[in-house]
């Protein structure tokens, strides 16, 4: 994974990234307590999906390289939209 962040020429932000998808995965979970925090972690999770999506464009990496970023980009927009509508 380090390799990756350096081929994308990303490497100082390697950790945020970790840091940032950690706290997304910790709010996911709180937001069973708090259903309001739902929301921002799947905003925040979202975000970072587009913008990883945006790496494998910019660097263009090859269609198969990044459906699974395209596919938990869909998972983080769906969980978002369904806090949104609860």
């Amino acid at each position: 994974m380090a390799s990756e962040f350096e081929r994308f020429g990303l490497g100082r932000f390697r950790r945020l990234t970790g840091a940032l998808e950690l706290l997304g995965a910790l709010g996911l979970l709180a937001g069973y307590l708090f259903p309001p925090l739902t929301i921002v972690a799947a905003g925040g999770l979202t975000l970072l999906m587009i913008l990883g999506v945006a790496t494998r464009i910019r660097v263009r990496d090859p269609v198969l390289v990044t459906v699974p970023a395209v596919l938990l980009l869909a998972i983080n927009l769906y969980v978002l939209a369904y806090a949104i509508r609860s």
